[in-house]
């Protein structure tokens, strides 16, 4: 089953759906809004901004098309208008978070809060940990740290973090009391 049958109608405030190709525009400007505070230090014009978020988009929307083909591409809505994306692939042996954004005047309100208790009670169900990259200046490094997720290594500029799926914490509780 996947992630996004288990948690349909899971989110009061929010719904999600399986990306489209009319969905591109709305994506790209998304990761534009993810950008903004990084952009202000930058002494660009805003053509030469808008380029440049434009061509970020591009790269990364095809370097995750080819390293995760399996992978949920799904939109969050907010009375039927897109206000963020989450993509997840799973595998036999993790759950990958590999996006989570939300459109500026949607985040700080709990609803990444609740994707993440989903998608973790969705991880716990199926017995898999869940792993994802983020900036070590990110924000929500604070609520992944909240949600158990430990740094395992820096990878270039992000943080790996994994958070063990149930039977492995039970796993390492008992080898730490000497069972």
């Amino acid at each position: 089953m996947s992630f996004l049958d288990v948690v349909r109608g899971a989110l009061p405030v929010v719904s999600l759906r399986d990306r489209t190709d009319a969905d591109i525009a709305f994506l790209s400007g998304l990761y534009a809004s993810t950008r903004e505070e990084e952009l202000r230090q930058v002494d660009w014009s805003d053509e030469q901004k808008h380029a440049f978020l434009h061509d970020q988009f591009t790269r990364q929307h095809a370097h995750y098309l080819q390293h995760y083909p399996r992978a949920e591409w799904l939109i969050l809505e907010r009375e039927a208008a897109p206000v963020g994306r989450l993509y997840v692939e799973t595998t036999g042996v993790e759950i990958r978070l590999m996006d989570v954004a939300l459109l500026p005047a949607f985040r700080g309100g709990g609803i990444g809060t609740a994707l993440m208790h989903a998608l973790l009670a969705h991880a716990d169900a199926l017995g898999l940990p869940v792993t994802l990259h983020v900036e070590p200046f990110n924000p929500a490094l604070r609520l992944y740290t909240r949600l158990g997720f430990v740094a395992l290594e820096e990878r270039g500029l992000y943080l790996f973090m994994r958070r063990a799926a149930p039977a492995e914490d039970d796993l390492s509780g008992r080898e730490q009391r000497g069972a």
